[in-house]
């Protein structure tokens, strides 16, 4: 049994209150639990009880044995002299305040119900990948839903809040934190590192000078660490263009070298010069891309976004072989969805943050009820249950369930998990 457990107890009252008293047999009466305490100090603030005739107004602390009291040395910070109850699984010691008062006790051992204890520790000690995956057909599916669209919001906070990160460290500049946010999407995941690499290599006020794609592509190219032994003509264009705005804008001792990218197990399309030249189109196609994501209204604006025709030596090469290949005028609809999904949605859930402004956060989420994604290993384990991901929207509510719940086993803070314990459906399967 875990301490998270007594505060799920503690926080929705399940237990027994027929002749609640002390440890000391005083009478108690819970008039408010208090509320959950996420920072240093007590588990719980604001409670209010009465114990005895007396009404109380301060904190509770749970812990499963009472001596965990001095084991955490609690009887040494004064955070803790403001505890009223001290709420415990087991109530093996006599515990007190730094000035030696006791502190009133509440055993719940004997007063939890022995069918929600063993729920409890049949979700806790699962084998299967997802703990209610035995039983998550027997919850109702207005739960399951409710619980997913709460995780798909979360998700997108996480994602907004990292974004938010990059907005400070560019100095609250919008425009370079969505360059970055670009950059890094069209790493898609292989190259992540290395686009992110990149961006900071190449300050965002020196790609706003560039109109070009031409310039754009010496730039990118350039200090992506392509253009250092250039064979083909098209190469060596790029790299006498590139030695002059390196030389202009003092761009050499922060410039990559090629073997910082990766080509390994992936197709020609996909290869890291075929997405320097996607981008370099994207940039070239917009002056202010961070505007254009605020105000895309369709899909198929996004998309538009994403899908710009590239040079024309990059619609007939992957690479900077001579040998041409059978190349595309513009990436796939499938990528272009992954960038809504990976750029334009977290930069959408920052901005409705910074704003306060929810109909961005709204707009994120519509966008992606109406894009497809690809299921994977996680999403998977869900339709085995047989929930069915049928947009992107669900395919990120059910990572961010997975990760910030099942695999963690952190059921008691789950609505799907709340339900098993409430009704006791393990129990009685």
């Amino acid at each position: 049994m875990k301490e998270d457990f007594l505060h799920y107890i503690w926080q929705h009252q399940y237990y027994r209150k027929a002749d609640l008293a002390t440890t000391e047999g005083e009478p108690l009466q819970v008039l408010r639990t208090g509320y959950y305490n996420t920072d240093a100090g007590p588990d719980f603030r604001e409670a209010i009880l009465k114990i005895g005739d007396v009404e109380w107004s301060g904190s509770v602390e749970i812990h499963l044995r009472a001596s965990d009291w001095r084991r955490h040395q609690h009887q040494t910070d004064l955070k803790y002299d403001q505890v009223i109850l001290h709420v415990v699984w087991q109530a093996d010691e006599t515990i007190r305040r730094t000035d030696g008062t006791i502190i009133p006790v509440l055993e719940l051992k004997d007063r939890v119900d022995t069918s929600l204890v063993y729920t409890y520790r049949q979700l806790q000690e699962a084998r299967t990948t997802i703990p209610c995956a035995n039983v998550w057909p027997a919850v109702p599916e207005i739960t399951k839903t409710m619980m997913l669209g709460r995780a798909l919001t979360e998700r997108l906070e996480q994602k907004g809040q990292e974004v938010l990160q990059l907005h400070a460290n560019y100095n609250h500049d919008w425009e370079a934190t969505a360059y970055h946010v670009l950059f890094k999407g069209f790493g898609f995941k292989i190259n992540q590192e290395p686009m992110e690499r990149l961006a900071s290599a190449l300050p965002t006020a020196i790609l706003r000078k560039q109109q070009q794609l031409f310039q754009l592509e010496a730039l990118l190219f350039g200090q992506a660490g392509y253009l250092a032994d250039a064979a083909t003509d098209y190469a060596q264009q790029l790299a006498k263009e590139y030695n002059f705005m390196s030389h202009k804008y003092s761009l050499q001792d922060t410039a990559m070298q090629r073997h910082h990218w990766n080509f390994m197990r992936m197709r020609p399309a996909n290869f890291p010069t075929v997405r320097l030249a996607q981008l370099a189109a994207v940039l070239a196609n917009r002056q202010s891309f961070f505007t254009a994501i605020l105000e895309a209204q369709t899909i198929k604006q996004y998309e538009a976004l994403f899908m710009v025709p590239v040079s024309e030596f990059w619609q007939q090469h992957f690479t900077f072989s001579p040998e041409p290949g059978k190349a595309t005028k513009t990436m796939g609809k499938d990528s272009a969805h992954n960038l809504i999904i990976n750029v334009a949605v977290p930069l959408l859930a920052a901005y409705s943050h910074f704003t306060v402004d929810r109909a961005y956060l709204e707009k994120a989420i519509e966008l992606l009820e109406k894009v497809k994604e690809a299921l994977n290993k996680i999403t998977r384990l869900y339709e085995e249950l047989g929930w069915k991901a049928t947009s992107a929207a669900d395919n990120q509510a059910a990572l961010s369930l997975y990760q910030n719940y099942c695999q963690p086993v952190n059921c008691l803070q789950c609505a799907v998990g709340n339900k098993i314990l409430k009704q006791n459906i393990l129990s009685r399967s």
